[in-house]
Formats: structure tokens, C-alpha cells, sequence
């Protein structure tokens, strides 16, 4: 029985595993163990709201980002890998929704895993990134939010609200159309 228990589990994260096929395992190098959500979207009522941990960092043009500093205004988290095909399905409709809410909402990507800043790089450009991202390769910045992301679920979007609260939270792709609504609904 035991051993069935753990076929199907195993079954089970293999089918629910974020990218598959050759290719897809040459691209990601040492990121076994991360599961894609099903878009699963949780919206918390005002009085529901955990914060959010502090996060800093050093974004992909060197810079230094603080959570902190945004407070007061809606920041959207989007944690992401360049060798995650959800991820990057996903990429145009975050681009879409930073341009279409603007400097209203702060948007902040949290690469993670990556191992080399040149794959998150040339991600970025490619799809046209128009805020800034951050380099976690470690995911150490990710395990702060241990209870809100989990560290295998990639991809993930937080919707933090102006007091720095989590407002919402996506699982998995996100749409521009879900995005900007959320957005909306936590300023």
C-alpha cells in the first residue's frame, strides 16, 4: 500500500510539474523540486491581510530595491525564472498590466534560481520588462515569504496592498486582465 501511496505521488508532481519535455530539462539546469500552480487566484479581505516580509535586494541593473520604500503605493511581486515555460507565457500579460496601471503600481520581478544574470537578462529584454527585477539565485529572498509563496511554486504573483499587506495572491500564470483587477482592488 505504501508503495502505491508514493507512485501516485510521484505520478502526481510529475504531472504537475511547471515545465517538461527534454529541451525544457537541458534549459533549467539544477531547478528540479518547482511545481507550476493551476492560476489559482486568492484574494484576502482587508481585515484577513498578513504583511509582507521586508525584501531587499539588488535588481538586475545593480541597484538596490527595498519593499519598504514603495509603502503606500499598490507593489505587485512577480517571482519568476527565465528557464520556467510558465513564467514565460506569462510575461507579456505582466508587461501589459505595468503599462496599462503605471506609475500608479509598483511592479517588482524576484528572479529566482537562475544561476547565471545573463539568463535573466536576456529575459527581461526579450520580453520587454518595464520595472525592475531582482537576482535571487540562492532563493533566499523568496523563503521570506515562507506561508504566502511557496518556494516551489514558480510562477507566483503577490498583490501587496498601499499598508504592505498581501491583498492577493496567483498561483501559477497570471492575465493582465486578473492582474490589473487586483491591482485596482487593493489600492
Amino acid at each position: 500500500m505504501r508503495r502505491v501511496v508514493l507512485l501516485v505521488a510521484g505520478l502526481m508532481l510529475a504531472v504537475t510539474a511547471c515545465s517538461s519535455g527534454q529541451q525544457a530539462a537541458q534549459n533549467r539546469q539544477g531547478q528540479a523540486g518547482f511545481v507550476s500552480g493551476n492560476g489559482n487566484v486568492s484574494v484576502f479581505a482587508a481585515t484577513d491581510r498578513k504583511p509582507a516580509p521586508e525584501l531587499t535586494g539588488t535588481t538586475l541593473d545593480g541597484k538596490p530595491w527595498t519593499l519598504s520604500d514603495h509603502r503606500g503605493k499598490v507593489v505587485v511581486l512577480n517571482v519568476w525564472g527565465s528557464w520556467c515555460p510558465p513564467c514565460r507565457k506569462e510575461a507579456p500579460d505582466l508587461v501589459g498590466a505595468a503599462k496599462e496601471l503605471g506609475s500608479s503600481v509598483q511592479f517588482i520581478g524576484l528572479n529566482t534560481r537562475d544561476q547565471d544574470q545573463a539568463q535573466a537578462k536576456k529575459f527581461v529584454q526579450e520580453f520587454g520588462v518595464p520595472y525592475p527585477n531582482l537576482y535571487d539565485p540562492s532563493g533566499k529572498a523568496l523563503l521570506r515569504f515562507r506561508g504566502q509563496i511557496a518556494p516551489a511554486a514558480i510562477p507566483t504573483t503577490l498583490v501587496i496592498d498601499k499598508s504592505g499587506k498581501v491583498a492577493a495572491r496567483v498561483v501559477g500564470e497570471v492575465t493582465k486582465q486578473t492582474l490589473v483587477g487586483m491591482a485596482k482592488d487593493a489600492g
